[in-house]
């Protein structure tokens, strides 16, 4: 008995490897067409991108092939050429676990203009009113994160205050009954904002560059 046993494990976890292995290309696929559509859907007029990472040096370094690990913005152009803003990838805790998220920046209006989340394992009927309650995705339609003087942070820190208490351009509205859920966008985006803005306006040359 305890042959079987232990031959009925090896079987069961033999055949969990090779379903994982067999479906690992088709799920890193659908997520990368997420991903793409996504980038295109919270930037407003944009028809094409360029896709940069930053390093450990906050510099940035454009990249062309698939990447595993490290920072990404993307550069969004319309169909002219010109830079119209930038899909960020950003992430941090949530209720559950890690939130992904993808938010638009656009640099003419010192403003987040879109928002989208990539991943999310936050409570069903709750904690997932972050990716369809139209109230509060409505934050992410002109989130102020503008720039000191001399460009070395953002103004504000955005940050998430109780449903209804919004007063700021730069807080967000959370959600009653997903407070935590709400709360860690609101983080997310403030922390991102503080550490990519700046990269950004220091390299927007590079970005403006003809396409």
């Amino acid at each position: 008995m305890l042959r079987a046993m232990v031959g009925i494990g090896l079987g069961c976890a033999l055949a969990i490897v090779l379903t994982f292995q067999g479906t690992l290309p088709r799920v890193e696929r659908l997520k990368a067409e997420a991903l793409e559509k996504a980038i295109f859907k919270v930037v407003p007029g944009m028809v094409s991108k360029k896709t940069y990472q930053l390093d450990k040096s906050n510099n940035l370094v454009e990249v062309t092939g698939k990447v595993k690990d490290g920072q990404l913005i993307h550069a969004g152009y319309d169909k002219e050429g010109k830079l119209v803003g930038f899909a960020v990838e950003a992430s941090g805790m949530g209720f559950a676990d890690v939130l992904r998220i993808l938010y638009g920046y656009d640099p003419e209006k010192q403003a987040v203009v879109g928002f989208y989340v990539l991943e999310s394992k936050e409570t069903p009927g709750l904690g997932d009113k972050i990716e369809k309650d139209a109230n509060f995705l409505a934050n992410f339609e002109a989130l102020d994160v503008a720039l000191t003087e001399d460009l070395s942070t953002t103004k504000n820190m955005v940050v998430t205050v109780k449903s209804g208490a919004k007063k700021n351009p730069w807080e967000v509205d959370g959600i009653t009954g997903a407070t935590i859920s709400s709360r860690a966008i609101g983080n997310i985006i403030g922390t991102s904002t503080q550490q990519i803005v700046p990269v950004i306006y220091k390299n927007r040359e590079m970005f403006e560059q003809p396409q």
